[in-house]
């Protein structure tokens, strides 16, 4: 079976752990600071905490952000961790529709949602395409909301020339293991404020002012720390984070191959008329996290390609279709007409040559069988 996504792993992650595992610490520590400073270096602004998931990544953004009894503003086009983190804080979902060709969240239906009662505004880089984050900023500063950015699908991205995750006021990132960067389960959340970034640092260690290394390091494991709010076992650890560290540094070169594999298909399925392909707006430079498509013949083409031994996706069965949105507010008609469409291909950095282009092979098969090919 060719699969949807599959993470790219080589020599270097396994020297990488091996590491870790030989020097006796693997818990919280150096290997998880070295990877924040990296990460952070690689954005180039922000303060970056590494946590356990970016549903946890989510979870303390929408702690910091004080939305209690709040709306924010949010797609329902996304993985149900994003709204479930609002749900874990208190806050109050109010789904904007989204673009037809991007998925992502549509900046003008935003802007007719905005309320006293608003607090923030969560955008999500669907496919790690940016969202419109020119305008989604003018409007967070005019109306004073705060912005989070769920990067989760958008490592290595760009908008205007600047790394997606670097707009908001905080920014999610997942490393689970489909992810652009995947350490197997992970997440970090980038604050642009220092305080943010402190406050992130306790919450994640259930709330105790200094972590384990920080004592080992600085007064040869002293006994004395002090709880100071309540908080949550989130933190990362130095297995992952020695996985991230060298995911980090392959992740331009990935992220090309995961282009190229998207411009292939780009051109050898231009041609079908009974698809709709992914478009690169202008001043965007996508990670590419996923490829997918629009058909009607979606479920066709889905169980087609399954007995051919190709699996392919759906992302995603919109968030206000389950139980514990539906009364939440915002009417999202063009999500409700595009999802029914979408299909994701398999996209990942070591999809062989000869792999993709079975895919193709097959696509164009299901066209010919079913009389649609021009």
């Amino acid at each position: 079976m060719i699969p949807v996504f599959r993470p790219s792993y080589g020599q270097e992650e396994f020297d990488a752990v091996r590491e870790v595992m030989s020097s006796g610490w693997v818990g919280l520590g150096p290997k998880t600071r070295e990877f924040e400073e990296k990460f952070q270096a690689y954005l180039g602004s922000g303060y970056a905490s590494a946590l356990n998931s970016g549903t946890a990544a989510l979870h303390l953004a929408m702690l910091m952000a004080d939305i209690k009894g709040r709306e924010v503003i949010t797609t329902p086009m996304t993985f149900v961790s994003t709204n479930h983190a609002i749900l874990y804080s208190g806050g109050i979902p109010v789904f904007a529709d989204i673009e037809p060709d991007t998925c992502n969240i549509d900046a003008d239906c935003v802007e007719k949602l905005i309320t006293k009662k608003t607090r923030a505004i969560v955008v999500v880089h669907y496919g790690g395409h940016a969202c419109r984050m020119d305008k989604i900023m003018r409007l967070a500063r005019k109306h004073k909301l705060l912005v989070i950015e769920d990067c989760a699908h958008a490592a290595g991205g760009e908008f205007k020339g600047k790394k997606l995750g670097t707009f908001g006021d905080f920014a999610c990132f997942s490393f689970h293991a489909v992810k652009n960067l995947a350490t197997g389960e992970g997440g970090m959340l980038v604050c642009r404020r220092k305080a943010d970034y402190q406050h992130a640092t306790r919450l994640r260690w259930l709330g105790i002012s200094k972590d384990t290394w920080s004592r080992e390091t600085k007064v040869k494991y002293s006994w004395y720390y002090f709880v100071e709010e309540v908080g949550w076992k989130a933190h990362l650890n130095d297995i992952p984070s020695a996985i991230g560290i060298v995911q980090l540094r392959r992740l331009d070169q990935t992220n090309a191959a995961r282009r190229e594999r998207a411009e292939r298909y780009g051109r050898e399925l231009a041609d079908l008329d009974w698809m709709t392909l992914p478009v690169v707006q202008p001043n965007t430079a996508p990670a590419w996290h996923n490829y997918v498509i629009k058909t009607e013949h979606r479920d066709g083409l889905n169980a087609w390609l399954a007995q051919r031994g190709i699996a392919t996706g759906v992302h995603y069965i919109p968030n206000n279709h389950y139980p514990m949105y539906k009364r939440c507010k915002g009417k999202t008609p063009v999500c409700e007409k595009v999802w029914a469409t979408l299909l994701t291909l398999p996209l990942f950095p070591d999809l062989t040559a000869d792999e993709q282009s079975q895919v193709i092979a097959e696509i164009r098969a299901y066209g010919r069988d079913k009389g649609l090919n021009a």
